[in-house]
């Protein structure tokens, strides 16, 4: 049992012995060392920012498919504005051939469609018809701007909105088109920043609603507001579809002053108002659809393409989008990116390791007469290949702890002056060190052979 534990500090001592002199060599050459660990130092830092800007990206997009729903299909009428040279052109054109066919008349997007989809597509789960006026809002005196939307309950589920406050509206509500609203995050603090809103009256436009709800607050950026065409849900005051359509403008109606100023679905070409803007004769801004599973996204929109071209005699005026798939294609082609910087910063460790492998080379050749001195002293070959592995696992190491720190400071650079969002996660780190460490190994063993493998009557002599 002594034998056994004089082994072993026999064996412990010539361990910590070897790692001095590893510690040792390693302090003695630091221009060398440093240099050595460059290559590891900016492909461990690499490998860590281009996770972080990985992860962060997939974060943008999840977060991303949360604002537009899960299998939504989002349709939007047309509204396409004619210069002056397509009107002069029509003209001519009617003028000197009569025997053009007339353009078919379009409802536009109507609520009979949206009823229409509900009814008849199976795969529909929910169907939410919208409509949508920039208003102009006041109580007690505090004004404010806002899209008021005409939605039902749908649009609620639809986008993953929930009510922290009140309720929601109820069937006579819908039906009859009360003056009842529910009011955005960002509403409430306007305008009543230091009482409960429920219960009180805020004054759209003309005409006064009743707040019976406020929504959850969301993390709605300005670039998916633009890349997406969503609005701002914190910033919009909420009603029952009817109550905007009774109450306060329904564009599928015909009226008389609508014809005298030239609102005629049959002839687009004299659809601009005073500002040359094109007029909206679509009783609905948008219709959103969610669809009951994701494998079932492609063919209900072929069938809702078909089916609202047949209701819309074959006039092509709606434009049919998918936010999810444009997501995903999205986020695989961020996927595709980040795996080809990815194997970039890999060829910077793979190159730092093949520098580790040249430099501790070199050292060998320089180092031959202190290897053979140390040969000639009791030194075994494990000893050498445990000296010149042990400083290269050190370099590697130190320069692994660099790269770790060096990445994470880039990462919150490049958020902080591109504007990127970046996470990084403990498992890019853990990864990291684990890589710089087998780099070190790996790249070390070589030289550390090779120096073990000398002569020591040779090395002796060496000059």
């Amino acid at each position: 049992m002594s034998n056994k534990s004089s082994l072993i500090q026999r064996e412990s001592g010539r361990f910590v012995y070897v790692l001095n002199i590893a510690f040792e060599a390693v302090l003695a050459n630091k221009f060398r060392s440093l240099l050595t660990a460059l290559g590891i130092i900016f492909g461990v830092a690499a490998v860590i920012a281009m996770m972080a800007i990985g992860n962060g990206a997939k974060k943008e997009i999840l977060d991303q498919i949360k604002l537009v729903g899960v299998n939504n299909i989002i349709i939007t009428p047309k509204i396409e504005k004619k210069d002056k040279q397509d009107k002069d052109q029509q003209s001519g054109d009617s003028k000197q051939g009569n025997d053009k066919s007339k353009k078919k008349y379009t409802p536009g997007l109507t609520l009979k469609d949206a009823l229409s989809i509900k009814q008849i597509i199976p795969t529909a789960k929910l169907v939410s018809p919208e409509v949508s006026f920039d208003s102009k809002i006041i109580n007690n005196g505090i004004s404010a701007s806002a899209t008021l939307t005409g939605v039902t309950p749908d649009y609620f589920s639809v986008f993953n909105l929930n009510i922290i406050d009140g309720l929601m509206f109820n069937e006579e509500q819908l039906r009859d088109g009360k003056q009842v609203c529910i009011i955005g995050p960002v509403i409430k603090s306007k305008l009543f920043p230091k009482e409960n809103p429920i219960g009180k009256y805020i004054k759209c436009d003309n005409i006064w609603l009743k707040v019976i709800g406020v929504i959850e607050s969301k993390n709605v950026t300005q670039s998916a507001t633009e890349t997406l065409g969503i609005s701002d849900y914190n910033k919009n005051v909420y009603a029952p579809l009817q109550t905007l359509l009774l109450r306060y403008k329904d564009r599928g109606l015909i009226t008389a002053s609508s014809l005298t100023s030239g609102n005629d679905n049959s002839d687009e070409s004299t659809n601009v108002d005073q500002d040359g803007q094109p007029l909206n004769f679509n009783q609905l801004d948008k219709i959103v659809v969610q669809v009951d599973e994701s494998t079932n996204l492609p063919a209900t929109t072929e069938l809702l393409k078909k089916m609202m071209k047949r209701r819309h005699s074959d006039v092509d005026d709606f434009e049919i989008k998918i936010p999810e798939l444009l997501l995903k294609q999205e986020q695989k082609t961020k996927d595709i990116f980040n795996i080809v910087l990815g194997a970039i910063a890999s060829i910077s460790l793979l190159v730092g390791g093949i520098g580790i492998m040249n430099i501790m080379l070199a050292s060998v050749m320089e180092r031959i007469k202190e290897i053979g001195i140390r040969l000639a002293l009791g030194a075994t070959k494990r000893d050498v290949v445990f000296q010149f592995l042990t400083e290269a696992t050190m370099i590697s190491l130190s320069g692994g702890i660099v790269g770790i720190i060096l990445g994470v400071a880039l990462a919150k650079i490049i958020m902080k002056l591109a504007g990127i969002l970046t996470i990084i996660s403990p498992l890019s780190i853990i990864i990291s060190f684990f890589v710089s460490t087998l780099v070190g190994i790996s790249f070390g063993y070589m030289p550390a052979r090779k120096a073990a493998m000398q002569d020591p009557v040779t090395s002796l002599r060496h000059e």
